[in-house]
């Protein structure tokens, strides 16, 4: 299973979104910090989910961190997040 495959995986879990794009954006980031030659450090995640109702930018951030955790412990790099709740755009 690819990284990406088991980000979804954990965020589909853990958040049931509504909508949910994970984009590897590795090749982006070559030779720069915390690359790898095999990719699969640098993501874009888009997410939609009622999990996100009520919580400001910084939490919603810190509940996918959280969820991502055993990925960053194993090579996963950065994340840019692009996180909503249903209704908010």
């Amino acid at each position: 299973m690819s990284r990406t495959e088991r980000i979804e995986a954990l965020l589909t879990a853990r958040f049931a979104p509504t909508r949910l794009v994970v984009r590897d954006d590795s090749h982006l980031h070559a030779g720069h910090a915390g690359a790898a030659p095999g990719g699969e450090t640098h993501y874009t995640i888009t997410m939609e989910s009622p999990a996100f109702a009520g919580l400001s930018r910084v939490a919603r951030s810190r509940l996918v961190h959280e969820a991502l955790a055993a990925e960053f412990a194993t090579g996963l790099h950065a994340l840019a997040l692009r996180l909503s709740a249903p209704g908010e755009g």
